[in-house]
């Protein structure tokens, strides 16, 4: 069955202790927690002081995508904010395979994730490095977009890669993840799948929660 990491970028703020009370009692595996900076991506979102609050509440892992520029500046930060995964944009970071280290070297799992328009092949190298790898099936920086086809094919590249290399990586989809396709996902080689709107817009999360867990059997 796949890990089910609801985006809190999809919760309700005014009532975000509720909401992370409601995960904490679900079938739900993490907590998917999106870092912007309006520079990187067009939005601006929440930051260490947040996660570090919705931390002594949580009870589940900490699954920390930074859709920001200059992510290295702040690994240490996030790590004492309560990160337990800390995925970098490939697009965002110059020397990749050092801030992948510098993030264990933290106690962290690094993660990287892809936008789009960037094909796989630019992970070959870096492979055996990563513990996940985040396939973006929107374009960052807002939720409830349209699932992008495309990135089912990308799934199955980086699942033959990490198959050929003997990595160890997770692959994890964010965007558009909904009932309806979690079952093609699955079958495609994700392992674990961020879903906001289709999670916090449902008359009751924790049942669909329980059924986007239940669809990857």
């Amino acid at each position: 069955m796949p890990i089910i990491a609801p985006s809190i970028l999809s919760a309700d703020f005014l009532n975000l202790g509720r909401d992370i009370e409601m995960v904490n009692n679900s079938e739900a595996d993490w907590f998917h927690l999106d870092v912007m900076d309006g520079r990187f991506v067009p939005n601006i979102s929440y930051g260490m002081s947040i996660i570090s609050q919705m931390k002594k509440a949580a009870k589940k892992t900490f699954d920390v995508h930074l859709m920001i520029v200059e992510p290295e500046k702040y690994f240490e930060e996030f790590k004492k904010a309560g990160a337990d995964i800390l995925t970098v944009h490939y697009e965002a970071s110059t020397h990749l395979h050092r801030s992948l280290q510098a993030i264990k070297a933290l106690g962290m799992k690094a993660g990287v994730s892809l936008n789009p328009h960037t094909p796989v092949s630019v992970l070959e190298n870096i492979i055996t490095e990563i513990d996940l790898v985040l396939i973006m099936s929107v374009n960052p920086g807002f939720g409830g977009q349209k699932f992008i086809p495309q990135a089912l094919d990308k799934v199955r590249k980086v699942k033959q890669m990490i198959n050929e290399s003997g990595s160890k990586a997770l692959i994890e989809v964010d965007g558009g993840v909904t009932l309806e396709n979690v079952g093609e996902l699955v079958a495609a080689g994700v392992d674990a799948l961020v879903a906001g709107n289709t999670v916090f817009s449902s008359p009751d999360p924790v049942a669909t929660i329980k059924k986007l867990k239940q669809a990857g059997k």
